[in-house]
């Protein structure tokens, strides 16, 4: 037999014509391909490694350590500074960080700082890099003191569940219906992702509850927390169950299902909605999040004790109670303090 007829003994051989190629490296990559490469070597790391508390780190969390050594990168290409991330020193940090913070003001900058450290802790482990954060003269950004207010007022509220039919039974459209239930399962406090996560056995609508699964810290637990559910929550949730049973995708078992026949919601969709709805009721945009902050005052201005508010919202530092309370503490004060009336 020839050797142009001999057939190889490879698996991979078999069944296809065509002959795979490996991604090309160029022979003298710039410096900018080199720091790319690293970036996608750290990210490979992030993805197999544990954090601090020995879990896995979250895709949202190795998105966002990539991302602030993505800035580095772009500003060392912007500004012409030679090099790859080895070569990057206290000095050369603190430009960037100047840069970035007369771009992104101080709170962007405060972030991007912690989510790059741990990169340079990865370039002083594996490369033995000198680790500017160590240095004295690192300039480190602290977050801001105070930010805008973030609890959301009762008229916004209102409008907003307006905007879906007011939790009205002759509504039967199914994104009203869902746009409503999420809206009231969002002042129970859920965070965006806690939301997103429930799936139907998650609900125990006879006894007005919902298990959140554990997140960040809690998952060590398995066990979730509690959440007990307003009376008309319950109602809005079970009109969106059975507006649910008539989906295309609706043998899923998350519970929060996108429009058009699409399937699981995703971040995204519930922030594009909470906008959408806000703008139809002649607001500005709003953050899912501020929906937490609000249930935190409602919680407190009705009494709740701070130690059953950090069960509720799952807590466990009270730096976090006092975080979220602060920009409506002097008006809880200022109501408690009219209700004594005359005390002498």
């Amino acid at each position: 037999m020839s050797a142009q007829a001999r057939k190889s003994p490879l698996r991979a051989s078999h069944g296809t014509t065509r002959t795979t190629t490996l991604r090309s490296i160029p022979r003298q990559p710039d410096r900018s391909d080199i720091r790319q490469a690293t970036a996608q070597d750290y990210a490979t790391h992030l993805r197999a490694s544990n954090n601090k508390h020995g879990r896995p780190y979250t895709e949202k969390t190795v998105r966002s350590y990539v991302e602030a050594v993505r800035a580095l990168d772009q500003w060392m290409s912007r500004e012409g500074v030679e090099g790859d991330f080895l070569s990057v020193g206290t000095d050369t940090l603190n430009l960037f960080f100047r840069a970035y913070f007369q771009a992104h003001s101080q709170g962007g900058t405060n972030s991007t700082q912690r989510n790059l450290r741990p990169f340079f802790m990865w370039l002083e482990e594996e490369h033995d890099h000198t680790n500017p954060y160590r240095d004295k003269k690192f300039q480190r950004y602290a977050p801001p003191s105070a930010g805008r207010p973030k609890t959301l007022s009762q008229e916004f509220i209102r409008d907003l569940l307006r905007t879906t039919g007011n939790g009205s039974p002759k509504v039967r459209e199914f994104e009203k219906v869902r746009d409503h239930a999420i809206i009231r399962a969002l002042t129970e406090g859920l965070r965006s992702e806690e939301l997103l996560s429930l799936r139907l056995d998650s609900l125990d609508l006879e006894q007005g509850l919902a298990q959140v699964v554990p997140l960040k810290d809690a998952r060590a637990t398995g066990e979730g927390r509690i959440i007990p559910l307003q009376p008309k929550t319950v109602v809005a949730l079970s009109r969106y169950i059975r507006a649910r049973e008539a989906h295309k995708m609706a043998d899923l078992d998350w519970l929060w299902l996108g429009t058009r026949n699409r399937g699981h919601l995703t971040y995204s969709g519930l922030y594009r909605m909470v906008n959408r709805r806000a703008k139809e009721a002649g607001y500005e945009g709003c953050h899912p999040h501020q929906f937490r902050h609000t249930a935190t005052d409602d919680l407190l201005s009705a009494g709740v004790s701070g130690e059953d508010v950090m069960t509720i919202q799952g807590w466990k530092d009270p730096t976090m109670l006092r975080r979220y309370a602060s920009d409506m503490a002097v008006s809880r004060a200022v109501k408690v303090a009219k209700k004594l009336g005359d005390r002498y």
